[in-house]
């Protein structure tokens, strides 16, 4: 069938419109992350791997994938499972987001999955579910400790979740909702992310011409304001920051981990260390008890990554212990093809 013949479900319009409206909201989207869909039948209509919730009203964003051979491959523990091109109905299009079996074990028609902070900034936590169980005691709700996304962590989720449950959160990740209206699922998502909300820490003055001094070698200060100065600026959190990756799309778009600036180096030297240390070249530098400073030519899927690590670690309860990903979980993201063809998507 011509993509443009095929029957779109009713409720697709309004999804695109949620999307667009949860895509344009840094504390639950960043960048090309996150993803929604809605089944009609034996099609699963899915956000496209890449593509921008925040556009879903401006450009088509959503993939018509076969939901019972995505679900069979799961069953079955099929390699295909992890291969989300190959459920795609339209060939020549777009490819389905890479967590497209994540969505197909739910049995709700709607799914909506964030990168939302505040859920993040729990679920990072070594004590995630203790926390979390605090303040979801009034949902149908499961934790799924960190898998990369992809069929096994479909398969995990399938393996936690009870007849009833629609909502996930996910162990150094997100959260995920889910419901049979488009409506529902946006009351659902936002009656959840009130019980997760926590306040910013309040961010200490900024000397912005210390910082600036600090700058230089394709490097320049964050805007004044920027929670990533919280950060650099608050030693238990500049530490969390530098001591590993707290969540995938930090890895894919900021590479792992954090890197300081310190005391008498140039940028140059600070990225030339780090480099010596088997990392990427920074796209942000943490410059302690002062603030920020962000590659000049960083792409803007990084900056919303930059302002996430920010957003996620102000709203850290106070002397929590956080669980980093491992360095073999850093590299299995970096070296994911999947992930490659995200960013080539979103590399404006």
């Amino acid at each position: 069938m011509n993509p443009a013949q095929r029957t779109r479900p009713e409720g697709l319009a309004r999804l695109a419109d949620l999307s667009a409206r949860i895509g344009a909201d840094p504390l639950l989207i960043q960048a090309a992350g996150g993803n929604t869909s809605i089944k009609d039948g034996d099609v699963m209509w899915i956000k496209a791997s890449g593509t921008l919730l925040a556009d879903a009203l401006d450009r088509d964003v959503f993939v018509a994938c076969d939901l019972p051979g995505m679900r069979a491959a799961l069953a079955e523990g099929a390699a295909r499972a992890d291969q989300p091109a190959e459920f795609a109905l339209d060939k020549d299009g777009l490819r389905p987001s890479i967590e497209t079996s994540l969505h197909a074990v739910f049995p709700q028609a709607v799914v909506v999955h964030v990168h939302c902070v505040n859920t993040i900034a729990l679920a990072i936590c070594a004590d995630a579910e203790q926390a979390l169980a605090r303040r979801l005691s009034a949902f149908d709700w499961a934790f799924v400790p960190y898998v990369k996304p992809g069929a096994q962590l479909a398969a995990l989720v399938r393996q936690t979740r009870g007849p009833k449950t629609d909502v996930i959160v996910l162990g150094n990740h997100g959260l995920i909702v889910a419901a049979d209206t488009v409506e529902a699922v946006e009351e659902l998502l936002l009656a959840v992310v009130a019980a997760l909300r926590a306040d910013p820490l309040t961010q200490p003055p900024i000397d912005t011409a210390k910082l600036a001094a600090r700058a230089g070698d394709g490097f320049e200060p964050l805007p004044v304001g920027h929670p990533l100065h919280i950060v650099a600026q608050v030693p238990q959190l500049c530490e969390l920051a530098t001591a590993g990756s707290l969540y995938p799309d930090h890895v894919i778009f900021c590479g792992p981990g954090a890197a300081t600036l310190n005391a008498g180096e140039a940028p140059r030297q600070a990225v030339d260390r780090r480099l010596a240390e088997g990392f990427p070249p920074p796209v942000f530098l943490l410059v302690p008890e002062t603030g920020a400073l962000v590659r000049s030519d960083a792409s803007s899927g990084a900056r919303a990554l930059v302002r996430c690590l920010g957003d996620v670690l102000s709203r850290l309860e106070k002397g929590a212990a956080v669980t980093h990903l491992t360095a073999e979980q850093d590299q299995e993201l970096t070296n994911w093809d999947a992930e490659k063809y995200r960013q080539a998507l979103n590399a404006g």
